[in-house]
């Protein structure tokens, strides 16, 4: 087992203040009230929590390591459980973690599917265990423990309206296309370049339209809209926060230590 807040290095800890700092206020303000335009028990929760997490160079895959003494994977499923619009979880997960998660007492129906070879395939077995009825589904990478519920309410509430929504950050960095000999071809505007996030939310029936392309193309796709994206349909941007990070390396779960040390509520 590692122990990342002691072994985080100075970069990392650089990066948790001036983090902490620019958030503050921003995030004071983003967890004002935001209006439920979706209905109770209206999404199905697909939590992911298969991945191996081999950059973490621990012995167990990283959603399961202790933040803050609490499995990383329980974070999510503690914070989405208490939202009003999330009728169920499925959780996919390897069985040898089902107890991780039926530990944990929640007021909502607990599912399980099994993980895939891919990403994509992962998804798919969650959505197939998904309740049907549901007005929207929405996937979530276990790894990312700060997601703020007011953000997922407001891409609930884009999904609904557009019928597919993700969550998402501008790019801070300046991102140029290169070519196969690693030389410079050219810039891209910064300005239309967004790191996308989770939770990706849509109609169930454009997943499932997207992934009967998919599958019949053998396409792949690296994240869950880019399924939606494949059928010509629009997918909105929902602006999220760069607290919203992935946790993957032990330098990342310093900062996420750090961030829920020092901002409390702002990153609930």
């Amino acid at each position: 087992m590692i122990a990342p807040a002691r072994a985080a290095p100075e970069s990392a800890r650089r990066v948790a203040r001036t983090r902490a700092r620019r958030g503050a206020n921003v995030r004071t303000r983003a967890a004002s009230e935001v209006t439920q335009d979706v209905a109770d028990g209206a999404v199905s929760f697909v939590l992911l929590a298969g991945g191996v997490g081999k950059r973490m160079g621990a012995d167990m895959p990283k959603q399961y390591l202790p933040l803050m003494g609490t499995p990383i994977a329980l974070w999510s499923l503690r914070k989405f459980a208490k939202m009003a619009e999330v009728g169920e979880i499925v959780v996919v997960c390897d069985p040898s973690y089902d107890d991780v998660f039926q530990s944990e007492a929640i007021d909502k129906p607990l599912v399980f599917a099994r993980p895939g070879k891919e990403r994509q395939d992962s998804v798919y077995n969650g959505m197939q265990a998904a309740r049907a009825g549901a007005e929207l589904l929405a996937i979530h990478d276990s790894a990312r423990p700060l997601c703020a519920a007011t953000d997922a309410r407001r891409c609930f509430n884009d999904a609904k309206k557009y019928g597919a929504a993700v969550l998402a950050v501008q790019s801070k960095a300046t991102i140029k296309e290169v070519n196969k000999d690693l030389s410079i071809d050219k810039g891209l505007d910064r300005s239309r370049l967004w790191e996308m996030q989770t939770p990706q939310v849509m109609r169930p029936e454009l997943l499932r339209a997207g992934y009967d392309l998919v599958n019949s193309k053998g396409l792949e796709v690296t994240d869950d809209v880019s399924i939606v994206e494949a059928l010509g349909e629009r997918v909105q941007v929902t602006p999220g926060s760069y607290f919203n990070l992935k946790v993957t390396t032990p330098e990342d779960m310093f900062i996420a230590e750090r961030l829920m040390t020092e901002q409390g509520d702002a990153v609930a």
